[in-house]
């Protein structure tokens, strides 16, 4: 379900959280309501962690690759420093940020600032992953996204690793991680499961299933 504000006078300011797991189109969602703020003539900044540098160091780029310009920071701290200009500030990775993050939130969103969150809930054996939970808890507005399990079919949750490494923090994308359901998910490492995914063509029926 999207969950996020309609008119709201522009002297307040809230927290909106986007959460879930790989591949839900958490960035993509960041993406839309930057957009649609920039549209409606407020001015927006979007910031993303040095740490994610996987597709551009100047961009926050979703895996469908719809991208936005951004600045990158090294800490929380910095965010406020940097967007002091901005009506609306959007944060996308946040669980890559340290508990300072909350406060800065806060800071923002008490200044009469929007604020537009995303970032992981779970970490790869599905454990909270901070500061996301205390995010979660703060915000008056809050999204959560699913994908489609890599092994299944059905409603993914989990981010389920596909590569041997023990570090909670591991920057990757389809060579590193799948969606799955619960069902599916096992915690810490599993064989990928996930097959390519065929191209999509308009009116060309899949006999095998139309029967």
């Amino acid at each position: 379900m999207i969950n996020e504000p309609g008119f709201t006078p522009h002297h307040l300011g809230w927290i909106e959280v986007v959460c879930g797991g790989m591949f839900s189109g958490k960035t993509e969602e960041l993406i839309r309501r930057a957009k649609r703020a920039h549209i409606a003539g407020q001015s927006v900044i979007i910031v993303k962690p040095a740490t994610d540098n996987r597709y551009s160091d100047t961009e926050v780029v979703s895996h469908n690759e719809t991208s936005l310009p951004s600045i990158t920071v090294n800490t929380a701290d910095q965010i406020v420093l940097l967007t002091s200009s901005a009506r609306v500030i959007c944060i996308d990775e946040a669980q890559f940020f340290d508990n300072r993050l909350v406060d800065v939130a806060n800071t923002l969103a008490n200044d009469g600032k929007r604020v537009i969150i995303a970032g992981l809930d779970m970490d790869f054996e599905g454990r909270p992953f901070e500061p996301m939970p205390q995010l979660l808890a703060i915000a008056e507005y809050v999204t959560k996204l699913h994908a489609i399990c890599a092994e299944s079919g059905l409603i993914a949750n989990f981010s389920q690793r596909v590569v041997e490494n023990s570090s909670q923090v591991l920057v990757g994308e389809k060579d590193a991680y799948e969606p799955r359901a619960r069902h599916c998910f096992r915690p810490p490492v599993d064989d990928k499961k996930g097959k390519p995914i065929p191209e999509f063509t308009v009116g060309k029926r899949n006999e095998s299933t139309d029967k």
